[in-house]
């Protein structure tokens, strides 16, 4: 089969079209012949070295297709069952082994690349939202890069719960697209002289002065400091990412001083640890998807071949929405 490959740890030019026997399940795995697989951030920290990972290593972790065959022990999925994953090692390809427990069944209504791009960043929006800090009606809370795959899902869970959105965003087309998915204010970043100053000064002009209930922040190190300015007394710092880079170790202290402040840096695997979490999240944003609650935007599609092009996108903010590798 073919896959895509990265074979040292560096930029998106270390990613190779390759040729690789086709794997086989072992016990309580899967085969699945893919139809799209998701492209996220994780990809990129994990091609570059920022995750320890072996190399050379078949990339991707999300995607969803079509069980093609079962390993020993596997009683609860069939041959033929369309199924999506978040976290199976090796998604950029052909074929897939997944652990038959970790598999979410796609609704028949819900296309196989949409599939694709639910998984990882909807159960994400849905565990930060729900789970890490639960949106209670009339909060208000931030969202940064709130056009992204996570940004526009999560916006519009929050949305769903009764809170109120304060996105940035770093174009027209970005502010559009956020404002669609019912964000209150928009707030464009690039365009701000001092973002650490001046987006803190935005929101509270926004909340009557008192700052946002929570932050939902994966870009990391450039909108650290701004996202904690930004919060009222006792609200949450959620950092569960660092597009622009890992925030560095700071002072403690800080938290006091700003007001009790929490912070937490969250990842999904935590928050689906069990078949019952996981099922739980992933059939709600299926559900969701299935009957329009939740719109999904494919942002981007590139064929397999081209997941540097694919890497390249994403890690230079020119997408919006999800990004999708089709074999």
């Amino acid at each position: 089969m073919r896959a895509v490959q990265a074979r040292e740890a560096g930029g998106p030019e270390v990613l190779e079209l390759v040729e690789v026997p086709d794997p086989a399940p072992e016990r309580g795995q899967v085969l699945v012949k893919v139809a799209a697989v998701g492209v996220n951030f994780i990809d990129t920290y994990r091609r570059g070295g920022v995750y320890p990972m072996p190399f050379p290593h078949v990339v991707g972790s999300e995607g969803a297709g079509e069980v093609v065959a079962l390993g020993e022990g596997v009683t609860d999925v069939a041959v033929g069952d369309r199924v999506a994953w978040s976290d199976a090692p090796a998604s950029y390809a052909e074929l897939v082994v997944v652990p038959a427990d970790r598999l979410l069944p796609v609704p028949d209504d819900v296309d196989l690349e949409t599939a694709a791009a639910v998984p990882l960043q909807g159960m994400t929006a849905h565990y930060l939202c729900v789970s890490t800090y639960p949106v209670q009606p009339d909060d208000t809370v931030l969202i940064h890069a709130a056009a992204g795959g996570v940004g526009l899902l999560l916006t519009q869970l929050v949305v769903s719960r009764g809170g109120r959105v304060i996105g940035t965003v770093s174009t027209d087309l970005k502010a559009g697209l956020a404002h669609e998915a019912g964000a209150d204010i928009v707030i464009r970043y690039d365009q701000l002289e001092d973002l650490t100053k001046d987006l803190p000064r935005r929101v509270r002009e926004a909340t009557a002065g008192e700052g946002v209930a929570a932050v939902y922040d994966g870009v990391g190190k450039a909108t650290f400091d701004a996202s904690l300015a930004s919060l009222r007394p006792r609200g949450m710092m959620v950092l569960f990412g660092g597009a622009s880079g890992q925030v560095p170790p700071f002072d403690l202290q800080r938290l006091n001083t700003g007001g009790s402040l929490y912070v937490t840096r969250p990842t999904l695997a935590y928050y689906v640890a069990t078949r019952d979490e996981l099922r739980w999240r992933g059939d709600e944003v299926f559900e969701a998807v299935r009957t329009g609650k939740l719109t999904v935007r494919i942002g981007a599609r590139f064929p397999l071949a081209d997941a540097a092009e694919a890497h390249r996108a994403l890690e230079g903010r020119e997408t919006t929405g999800k990004v999708v590798l089709v074999p």
